[in-house]
């Protein structure tokens, strides 16, 4: 089949099965959006900006567990995305951006929108490629989905020069890939899980750490029937939230800086972890030395570059969460549960002597009690997205999630700015769900252009602004660290968000009593539109509990008083 280039990048997203396509137009990418002009097999989103395009993108694939697929231009086209591609990148989510590129006679020369994006993407993509020839575009475009997807997803990223798109040729895609460079290793090593399940069986105190890969793998259901055969406590990630339920009585809270007492007390005293598809980052270590520094660690993982990178460990078991967690289920067969009922007594009693709390008000909204009343006016079934800060933690401390991919936000990389374009993303992913973003007075900021986007769409989200007029987390270090030195955090200058979001088609709602919010959210739910809720929030709430920076996990600031 004859065809040019740009109809050969639009038959392969078709082929993939891709429906939504999240981008922005330029000269060097000119020739596919013709073509995208022309064809009707999935439909594209204009964004106001290249990075919320990829944000767009990764928020829908993090909703669906399908690749994401956003395209962009040359030069600052590709640049603005950047921050799409390594927040992705260190949130292991599948995506394959498309960026156009100067034509290859060019490429070297600093013609004009001409930057070295192969160059660029390469520490923050799984793998990237630059085109240099029609015949083998096909086969790189194919390539592209399969590692996305693969092993431990993430971003890759196809640069394809201009002239390659306006080429004629034949069409040849191909029905599978097979990379002798690349095979990921799905079914983990029999003996090593022999040797996990006896140490399983063998422990006092073991501790389950699940982790974001669990999500990915798509194994919360197995997961969920480990812990109720095995009756191991469990602790959850950030990026995990959600996998085992929030009624689940075995599930301990999350772990790490602002993780709760009973789970990093947990985590100090364990005599066995057994992480699943966690990369032990350094917010949920604290000071390494002191990490779980009691326990035998059985670490799963389908990165075998993950294990052993920041802890020893003892069981290292290369593999597909679910495949793995399958084999050690079958592995343990009968197991006595009440080895482990001291165990659970003493969580138990650090649950009850710290309990995650705050102190309430009738005087002003407390944004703990936001997250809180979301999960019962919303319901369970909803889709929460977050910006990066104070309001971030709230949320993962307090909203009632109760599944997977339920809960989306920039781990890693921290990315503010990401929650709003994320939740387009899921909306368009899930259209029957209603979905929220979680952000804050100075995160909204950074891509509220994307008011237009959702206006001009359609895509009514719900964008909930927790407002204390500070760059919140930052002013909580300046407190307790910094003598209250509060240096460019104060953001009492700022525009009138109900009218900002009217002026772009949407709604708007200001906030400032529990009953007023309670309203504007049961309005905001029947409304078709994309909203901006204010709420004014206690201006000086911190964050608590507290791990400091290179402290050990149970050195927790449990609250903070003023000298």
């Amino acid at each position: 089949m004859k065809m040019s280039g740009a109809q050969m990048v639009c038959e392969a997203l078709i082929r993939e099965g891709v429906k939504t396509v999240f981008g922005y137009p330029g000269g060097a990418i000119m020739n596919v959006y013709d073509e995208i002009y022309k064809q009707n097999g999935f439909e594209h989103i204009l964004n106001r900006h290249e990075q919320a395009s990829v944000h767009a993108a990764d928020g829908y694939a993090r909703a669906t567990g399908e690749v994401g697929v956003a395209m962009v231009t040359s030069g600052p086209g590709f640049t603005n995305a950047v921050t799409g591609l390594a927040t992705a990148y260190l949130d292991s989510t599948p995506l394959v951006v498309i960026s156009g590129q100067v034509p290859l006679a060019l490429i070297g020369t600093d013609a004009f929108q001409e930057v070295d994006a192969v160059g660029i993407s390469r520490p923050c993509t799984k793998h990237n490629y630059l085109v240099k020839s029609l015949e083998e575009l096909p086969r790189i475009l194919k390539e592209a989905f399969y590692i996305a997807r693969s092993g431990r997803p993430g971003p890759v990223h196809v640069d394809i020069p201009k002239d390659i798109t306006a080429e004629i040729g034949t069409f040849v895609y191909p029905e599978e890939i097979s990379i002798a460079t690349y095979r990921p290793n799905y079914k983990g090593n029999d003996r090593q899980i022999k040797k996990a399940a006896e140490a399983i069986r063998k422990a006092r105190k073991p501790l389950l750490y699940i982790g974001g890969g669990v999500v990915l793998s798509n194994a919360s259901g197995l997961v969920r029937e480990f812990v109720l055969k095995t009756q191991i406590p469990v602790v959850e990630t950030l990026m995990a939230r959600g996998v085992m339920g929030a009624g689940n009585p075995l599930l301990l809270g999350m772990l790490g800086m602002h993780g709760n007492y009973a789970s990093n007390m947990a985590m100090s005293e364990t005599d066995l972890v057994i992480s699943l598809g966690a990369r032990f980052d350094d917010r949920v270590t604290g000071k390494l030395s002191e990490f779980a520094k009691y326990a035998e660690i059985i670490h799963v993982d389908i990165d075998p570059a993950n294990i052993g990178k920041l802890v020893n460990v003892d069981y290292p078991i290369v593999g597909d969460v679910a495949t793995v967690v399958g084999k050690i289920l079958t592995e343990l067969g009968d197991i006595n549960t009440d080895r482990y009922q001291a165990w659970r007594e003493i969580l138990k009693r650090y649950d009850e002597l710290h309990p995650l709390t705050y102190h309430k008000s009738d005087e002003v909204i407390k944004p703990q009690w936001v997250m809180e009343r979301i999960g019962e006016l919303v319901g369970r079934d909803a889709i929460i997205t977050s910006d990066v800060g104070q309001h971030q933690m709230w949320a993962a401390q307090f909203y009632p999630f109760d599944r997977a991919r339920q809960w989306i936000n920039s781990g890693g990389l921290g990315t503010m700015g990401f929650g709003f374009p994320a939740a387009l993303g899921a909306k368009k992913g899930h259209p029957e769900k209603t979905v929220i973003n979680i952000t804050g007075d100075g995160s909204i900021l950074m891509n509220m252009q994307e008011l237009v986007t959702a206006s001009e769409y359609k895509i009514p989200v719900i964008n909930v602004i927790i407002n204390n007029h500070f760059l919140g987390m930052v002013r909580q270090w300046q407190t307790f660290f910094y003598d209250k030195r509060y240096s460019e955090t104060d953001l009492s200058f700022q525009p009138n968000f109900k009218a900002l979001a009217e002026a772009c088609g949407g709604i708007g709602y200001d906030v400032t009593t529990k009953e007023e919010f309670d309203r504007a959210l049961k309005d905001a739910i029947v409304q078709d539109k994309v909203c901006f809720m204010n709420v004014a929030i206690d201006r000086l709430e911190n964050v608590l509990p507290m791990v400091p920076a290179g402290g050990a996990l149970y050195n927790m600031l449990l609250e903070h008083k003023d000298k």
